[in-house]
């Protein structure tokens, strides 16, 4: 999935549209954010709800299994899944049994990096995204660009166009001239069908409740609603960290969550599911199926560094505000999590040997971490990392403890900047991995030290 990372990562340096797109669409996320906590007092709330995530890191287990208890007890059938192909065969499993032909999907993140769609589709089961960003990525056979505004990289030319060719969709004109309400027309005109034709419904979680068996949905459009309420069957994923203690915390997580995705004060719909359908109901899932999945989280729980990820809520404000990411956009990731946030989530999901490259994506400015509504330290986490990464390269230790010997001495310092100094004099070959995407850095014919110590004999002799 984030193979070939930086050949992704030059192609789009080189996409000037790319970057205009994300420039503007990440400085109008910012100021969005801003007025949205301007009648609060953002410190404090910020405090409050990162104490709220590590109180859940610290007592994970324990809610995990009440959450299970009151879930059963509601109702709500309950499954484990070890990892992401245990996930799709659950989710499979329950279709088959119910002979599904037809899936309609809430927007879901922990759905896509278990590339849910793929599998169900490779078992002849049609798998529909219905948040209007998703389905304009599905429909062009992309993945998400960022995890709240999945087609953020799109214009709207592109999409109308798309929707000419892919849906043979007549406008009566040219299809750049098609308005952003008849483009919303039509992907609603479509998307009604499948809710009416849809045997199952699935859905993300973005917070459950252990003291109630409460599945908690936000959502900015009512896909989130009708997929979870018209299907006779609801099948909903979590990641195992996603639980929450009672309702008490909410109202401070959800204050932190639309203020830092899309900058509103409140979400259009707030969606809380405790029990399928029930004998004197009209409407709803005679069904509801809650999965709970691991997929290397234990491992993250298990470091007491690395665990900070798994305090996450999945806002994307890290990503609005980082430098890289609003250069290069989500789909040169080539995961599930573009940002700062993949950054630590996919080299420890995928494996820092297949992953690794990723960590090189950052400067360790701290915008991420300053920006992070729950306080997650993300450049220390990365560090952690990258750490990890390097203790699994030889040639990477030898070289940084080569550097660690020379730094702790002011005279070895010294003696190497002599030496990197009278090399500069001379014509130099320039290692390529490092010249193909940045200046080789040219050695300053005398050293800071050097200068300074210059200077001071100086303005002795001129005394």
């Amino acid at each position: 999935m984030s193979d070939n990372f930086r050949i992704r990562t030059v192609d789009a340096l080189s996409d000037d549209s790319l970057q205009n797109n994300f420039r503007g669409a990440m400085d109008f996320l910012q100021d969005k954010r801003h007025q949205a906590f301007q009648d609060l007092e953002f410190e404090k709330l910020r405090s409050e709800g990162a104490d709220i995530r590590k109180n859940v890191i610290a007592h994970l287990p324990d809610l995990l299994e009440k959450l299970e208890r009151k879930c059963i007890d509601n109702g709500i059938h309950v499954h484990w899944a070890e990892d992401a192909q245990q996930a799709c065969r659950i989710v499979e499993r329950i279709a088959k049994d119910n002979e599904v032909k037809q899936v309609v999907k809430g927007k879901s993140m922990v759905s896509e990096e278990i590339e849910l769609n793929q599998h169900l589709e490779a078992q002849g089961i049609e798998c529909i995204e219905t948040d209007m960003g998703e389905y304009i990525v599905q429909l062009d056979h992309e993945k998400s660009s960022h995890i709240i505004m999945p087609a953020i990289h799109k214009t709207k030319e592109q999409i109308a166009q798309l929707f000419a060719d892919k849906l043979n969709e007549d406008f009566g004109k040219p299809p750049k001239d098609a308005t952003v309400d008849e483009l919303i027309g039509v992907g609603r005109k479509v998307l009604r069908q499948k809710f009416m034709q849809a045997d199952m419904g699935i859905s993300g979680v973005n917070f459950a409740i252990a003291e109630t068996g409460t599945l908690c949905l936000v959502a900015n459009e009512g896909n989130g609603r009708i997929s979870t309420g018209v299907p006779d069957i609801h099948v909903a994923l979590i990641g195992l960290e996603k639980v929450i203690p009672s309702f008490a915390e909410l109202p401070t997580l959800l204050k932190l969550l639309t203020r830092s995705a899309t900058g509103q004060i409140m979400t259009t719909y707030l969606n809380m599911i405790s029990s399928p359908r029930k004998d004197q109901e009209l409407d709803g899932p005679s069904q509801v199926h809650l999965v709970i999945i691991d997929n290397k989280r234990s491992a993250m729980y298990q470091d007491d560094v690395l665990q900070e990820t798994l305090t996450c809520i999945r806002c994307g404000a890290c990503m609005n505000h980082y430098p890289v990411y609003t250069r290069i956009g989500g789909h040169a990731y080539g995961s599930t999590y573009p940002g700062p946030i993949e950054q630590i989530v996919t080299p420890q999901i995928e494996g820092i040997e297949h992953a690794g490259d990723l960590l090189d994506a950052c400067s360790l400015n701290g915008a991420c971490g300053e920006a992070c509504p729950v306080s997650i330290d993300l450049p220390v986490v990365i560090r952690e990392l990258r750490n990890k990464q390097t203790s699994l390269k030889p040639p990477h230790r030898v070289i940084w403890n080569i550097w660690r010997q020379f730094y702790r001495s002011t005279k070895r310092h010294a003696l190497l900047s002599k030496f990197v100094s009278l090399c500069s004099r001379l014509p130099m070959p320039t290692p390529k991995a490092w010249s193909n995407t940045r200046t080789f850095p040219k050695p300053a014919p005398e050293s800071f030290s050097t200068l300074i110590k210059k200077q001071k004999e100086n303005e002795r002799e001129s005394e």
